[in-house]
């Protein structure tokens, strides 16, 4: 399996063979629907050791899904959700967290490399009038670990983020489309950057990272997923066979499999990072998981996408001077892919 010469995304690549043999195993014999099947029942026992905390689980297909689903268990329809500006729930997920939330507000904040500044959430929170019957009431920060830039929150900024918001009577959602590539990353437990960090309620991401589609909602403070199953049901998102969802999910956490794929995708970028480096091409933002933001005239990226490369603009694409491109790697980048890429920005410099 290779990628190629596409470097859209992660979302590009098909699935892990581990995730297609799991499925192939789940798919013998019978199981009860609607997730009271051995595989979700499984997943939740695994979770909890994954973070050494009890856990509520609920699977689900999307990640936008799982992402609203998670917040409308936080907030009331009159709350008001903290987000990066670059946050995916901000800028691309259709209103999908209004919609489930049955009406709460959006709140995008500024920060360097899509990370929340500690001073603008204090400002925001302060700034929204707590208590004032004519203003949506502060209910929720959500954090995206990885950042939509590829950055990175450490634990002690999760944990001091986590901490005006809860001072505030705040919950803290974490949106983990690539949470094993920042575990990965920084060489940390799944436990230190979400619950001992404040996090209550996690979107945890595997589409991503090798899956078929399967992402799931993970309650760190149990008492707030007592709603979870209803509204994931009125949502569409509960599987009649639940077990091919749970299956992969299952699959991914059984043996670090999960870890071996983000540390490869990681890999890959890191690799190409340093290719455009050596090329004298300047990075938007430090390559710190699967994905490399590099800085690039139009012209040059026509060149690249007429030697057939495949890429994302990350900016309105100037008619002149340097844009923002995002390059995307996966489990399924070979060496050999990068390389190719490597050989063109090369060729750039000449």
């Amino acid at each position: 399996m290779t990628t190629g010469k596409d470097f859209t995304s992660d979302n590009a690549s098909g699935a892990a063979p581990a995730i297609l043999e799991a499925l192939a195993r789940a798919n013998s014999g019978t199981a009860l629907a609607y997730g009271d099947d051995p595989h979700t029942a499984q997943l939740t026992e695994r979770l909890s050791e994954i973070f050494e905390h009890d856990v509520a689980v609920f699977p689900m297909f999307t990640g936008t899904a799982a992402n609203a689903l998670a917040l409308s268990c936080v907030v009331p329809p009159f709350g008001a959700i903290f987000c990066h500006r670059r946050a995916h729930i901000y800028t691309s997920e259709c209103g999908a967290p209004e919609f489930y939330t049955d009406g709460a507000k959006l709140i995008g904040l500024d920060g360097e490399g899509a990370r929340i500044d500690p001073s603008e959430l204090e400002s925001a929170i302060a700034a929204l009038g707590k208590g004032v019957t004519h203003h949506f009431q502060p209910a929720a920060l959500s954090l995206t670990q990885a950042t939509e830039c590829g950055t990175l929150y450490t634990a002690a900024s999760i944990r001091a983020l986590s901490t005006i918001a809860h001072d505030n009577g705040l919950k803290v959602h974490m949106d983990g489309a690539r949470f094993a590539n920042a575990i990965a990353a920084q060489g940390v437990k799944p436990a230190d950057i979400t619950w001992k960090a404040g996090v209550d309620v996690l979107s945890l991401g595997v589409t991503k990272n090798g899956a078929l589609a399967a992402e799931a909602v993970v309650f760190f403070d149990q008492s707030l997923a007592d709603q979870a199953r209803f509204r994931q049901k009125r949502a569409g998102q509960v599987a009649s066979k639940m077990r091919f969802v749970s299956a992969q999910l299952l699959a991914m956490f059984k043996d670090g499999l999960w870890l071996d794929l983000a540390a490869h995708a990681n890999a890959m970028a890191h690799r190409l990072g340093q290719a455009a480096a050596s090329s004298g091409i300047a990075l938007a933002f430090s390559a710190e998981i699967n994905e490399v933001f590099l800085k690039l005239d139009r012209g040059a990226a026509d060149r690249l996408r007429a030697d057939g490369f495949a890429f994302h603009s990350w900016d309105p694409e100037p008619r002149e001077g340097a844009c923002t491109y995002r390059f995307g790697t996966s489990f399924a980048t070979e060496t050999a892919d990068v390389d190719q890429l490597k050989m063109a920005l090369a060729r750039l410099k000449g």
